[in-house]
């Protein structure tokens, strides 16, 4: 993780101090393809993450729409093992600028989305190792998201993220909220 860390303030200094002019970002009509992922509640054994995959598209007032999927894998301690749930989610939102330096580098970002997909308990196997049953059954849900996002730019078309992220779903027989922390990289293709 140090490494990872070090890589990532490395790069943000480079891309502050590099010397150059920085005109083409924010720009109305930008669009971008970004990966992401990250932890979902901490780093617990065995590991809860999520990934994600989105596209970007940049409005006159340099805000940005964004519509993306996303998979959440969350375990649950039982006796000696652990209860997988799975969520595939699709999202749709809007993020607002807020903050940004003077060099057009590095910007900070919130934003709202809405949320619908699918949830799956233990991979639908309702039976444990032990015989018991599982209450948690497969479910739709829906809700939203906010989240709150710095974007640092390394180069005019490369873009690291860092988020924090809230997310909020209904129809769900185990958690209502989900608290994300993750990093991600967004390239510029328009």
């Amino acid at each position: 993780m140090k490494k990872y860390l070090f890589l990532f303030v490395t790069a943000v200094s480079l891309a502050l101090f590099s010397g150059r002019a920085h005109a083409q970002r924010y720009l109305p009509g930008m669009k971008g393809v970004e990966l992401r992922g990250g932890f979902a509640n901490g780093s617990k054994s065995p590991l809860n993450y999520y990934t994600g995959f989105a596209v970007s598209g940049y409005t006159p007032k340099a805000n940005r729409w964004v519509i993306g999927a996303e998979y959440l894998m969350k375990n649950y301690g039982y006796r000696d093992a652990s209860v997988p749930r799975a969520q595939f989610t699709a999202e749709g939102g809007y993020y607002l600028k807020f903050l940004s330096d003077p060099t057009k580098t590095v910007f900070l970002s919130v934003g709202g989305s809405a949320l619908a997909g699918y949830e799956t308990v233990n991979w639908g196997e309702r039976i444990l190792y032990d015989g018991s049953r599982l209450l948690a059954k497969d479910a739709f849900v829906y809700g939203g998201a906010i989240t709150l996002e710095l974007e640092a730019y390394v180069t005019d078309r490369i873009v690291l993220l860092a988020a924090i992220r809230e997310r909020v779903l209904w129809g769900s027989s185990l958690d209502l909220f989900t608290t994300q922390f993750g990093l991600g990289v967004k390239f510029i293709i328009h």
